[in-house]
């Protein structure tokens, strides 16, 4: 592991933007929605380490905030995706059947749409705002995790040591989440990090587009459909949301890539 650049550089730049996003969370140089005319389109400066936008907020605190907000909504969406989708997955590929084959078209029909289409429909009909949101993408992460953990677990179920256990008696509940599920983590943790990363990216799209996040609780998504009306005037507004962006996402898919090649797990 040590020889693995991917899983250092992506281990240290994924560890250094978590901290910055986690900082954003208790702590702002300045309030983010403070406004003030005479910082309006302020370069970066030592008193503002990003520059003011048009309303002479600090950019730098905004990027903060709006960074934290991201890391939440993209950790709950994973949370539930993979919780579920973990549950869902063990049970129909240790089991099979017909409610396995059921379960399976159903995921087969959600996967045919795109998620973030899909997402865009349940906002529209529920409202836009963070715990919508997060309920939205939740729901739609499911299949991918349910289908990624069922084939682990129909390829590990007829080996061994699962043979072993029920000749022991042991009960197929304990075999799905105490014996097979261990064995099922470098593939589930390589499928975090690229779950992680396309939470990311659709909460991004869907607050750029306005059908996400509330004003009041922006996020990196909500700030760059913002920015994108002072290009002109202060284009580094945009410039540091999209690198806050773009290295969050470099950070935790090299990290997965690391993850990938020391465990042989294939993308």
């Amino acid at each position: 592991m040590r020889k693995n650049w991917y899983l250092r550089i992506g281990g240290a730049l994924s560890l250094l933007m978590l901290i910055f996003c986690a900082v954003g969370l208790f702590w702002t140089p300045h309030d983010p929605s403070a406004i003030s005319a005479a910082d309006r389109y302020a370069l970066p400066s030592p008193a503002h380490l990003f520059g003011c936008d048009a309303l002479g907020r600090d950019i730098f605190s905004r990027v903060l905030q709006g960074a934290a907000a991201t890391l939440t909504i993209a950790l709950a969406v994973l949370a539930i995706g993979a919780v579920c989708g973990l549950v869902i997955g063990g049970l129909c590929g240790y089991f099979g059947g017909a409610a396995d084959a059921i379960v399976m078209r159903l995921c087969d029909a959600i996967a045919a749409f795109p998620s973030v289409l899909l997402a865009l429909v349940v906002m529209a009909l529920t409202g836009a705002g963070r715990y919508h949101l997060i309920f939205a993408l939740g729901v739609l992460f499911i299949p991918s995790f349910a289908r990624l953990v069922r084939g682990e677990f129909l390829r590990q179920r007829d080996l061994d040591y699962v043979k072993s256990a029920r000749l022991m008696g042991v009960s197929p509940l304990r075999i799905v989440f105490v014996h097979i599920l261990p064995n099922t983590f470098p593939v589930l943790l390589s499928g975090l990090t690229i779950g992680f990363n396309n939470a990311v990216l659709a909460e991004a799209s869907m607050s750029f587009l306005g059908i996400g996040v509330t004003p009041q609780d922006p996020s990196l998504g909500y700030m760059l459909s913002e920015a994108q009306g002072y290009l002109l005037k202060t284009p580094w507004y945009a410039g540091f949301l999209a690198l806050t962006t773009i290295l969050l996402i470099l950070g935790v898919g090299l990290l997965g890539e690391g993850i990938r090649s020391e465990t042989g797990v294939e993308a």
